[in-house]
């Protein structure tokens, strides 16, 4: 990992549902903290299952993106990582 670089992937898969639930959130806590991280999807129309919207936070000095991080999982009630990668 790259100094004071953060990102946070979220897939959704092929439901575009969650999708949808996932840019409220982040535009919930984005308004709720007034950060603005980098959004952006990842998409695939081969591998729907790879599909994700990504949080990156770049020269994040004081490190709020982990605390943005945070915000935007709960508010999802994620509580821990798919395949136990964290």
């Amino acid at each position: 990992m790259e100094e004071r670089y953060e990102s946070l992937s979220l897939r959704f898969g092929d439901c575009p549902d969650l999708k949808k639930e996932i840019e409220k959130v982040i535009s919930k806590v984005k308004k709720k903290t007034g950060l603005t991280p980098f959004i952006f999807d990842k998409v695939s129309n081969d591998r729907p299952d790879i599909q994700a919207i990504i949080i990156e936070f770049h020269d994040d000095v004081h490190r709020l993106g982990g605390d943005f991080f945070t915000k935007v999982l709960k508010r999802l009630e994620i509580d821990e990582c798919e395949s136990d990668l964290c």
